[in-house]
């Protein structure tokens, strides 16, 4: 067999391997969610709130790639929210860690093929606009992927979606709106910008940070961008929210450091919880 035949080959192995973790999952519980949770770092705890909930370590899950970083709990949660069933990863995985664009977005691929028809993306981030300071909510309008990788390269698997899948609108115009309009009714004081994706796991220098800003990039992390493009390439649709845990390399002159970023994050925990809990209902009723 030639090496393309071979990756072709691996290519529909992937949705082979999607298909067995999603029927894995789904024999585990009798919900079906259609709305899927990606939690970052220090973020998962929303997870332990979900209602008639099934909690299964990826570690069981066939295929499942396993969350090394600090912060993940890694467990998949299947629950519901006010009703509404829904589906989260208490922690997700990283290029940093050693793992392949494609077993980083492995997950993605199993929601789509649970049923999924929307995902909600959480990260912790660096601010690079001065505005965007520590603790601040930001939903993410758009990316800007410097990881050198993308999930999609190599052979196509149409099962999956389309060779060339549009970007145009990969943070769901529609749920950017739902969620700022949430944001007002909380008194939330959300904000809009531009997440740059890094490969990690080294902190960016204040010289990188300057030509991201140069860029257009108004918030800076290691993670997200892959999980869209995969989910846009599935067909599902998206929304970000990040949550600026520190200010980026040369905003303020201080090291930065992950204890930092854990702290922060459970300190407006309870303010994220209620913005995703206000989010939910809206993004059900727009399916």
């Amino acid at each position: 067999m030639s090496a393309a035949a071979k990756s072709f080959s691996n290519a529909n192995a992937q949705f082979t391997r999607a298909e067995a973790a999603a029927r894995f999952i789904l024999k585990k519980t009798r919900l079906r969610p259609k709305i899927a949770l990606v939690l970052g770092s220090g973020l998962g705890a929303f997870a332990d709130e979900f209602v008639s909930a099934t909690r299964i370590p990826y570690a069981k899950i066939p295929h499942f790639p396993r969350s090394t970083a600090i912060g993940h709990a890694g467990q998949l949660v299947i629950g519901k929210v006010d009703g509404i069933e829904v589906a989260a990863m208490q922690g997700r995985i990283h290029l940093y860690e050693g793992y392949s664009p494609q077993e980083v977005v492995f997950p993605i691929r199993v929601f789509s093929r649970m049923g999924v028809k929307s995902v909600i993306l959480t990260n912790a981030a660096g601010g690079i606009k001065k505005e965007l300071t520590q603790g601040r909510l930001v939903v993410i309008s758009d990316h800007i992927n410097l990881q050198g990788a993308n999930p999609l390269r190599g052979p196509n698997s149409d099962k999956f979606g389309p060779r060339f899948p549009d970007m145009t609108n990969a943070y769901d115009k529609k749920y950017r709106e739902l969620t700022l309009a949430a944001g007002v009714r909380l008194g939330i004081d959300l904000a809009e910008g531009v997440y740059a994706a890094l490969a990690g796991p080294s902190y960016e220098t204040p010289a990188e940070i300057r030509y991201l800003r140069s860029i257009g990039a108004d918030l800076v992390g290691m993670s997200t961008a892959p999980e869209v493009i995969a989910a846009r390439h599935s067909g599902l649709r998206t929304l970000g929210i990040s949550c600026v845990t520190n200010a980026a390399a040369g905003v303020l002159d201080q090291p930065l450091n992950h204890k930092e970023v854990l702290e922060t994050a459970e300190r407006v925990k309870s303010q994220f919880i209620g913005l995703l809990r206000a989010v939910i209902p809206l993004i059900a009723a727009a399916l």
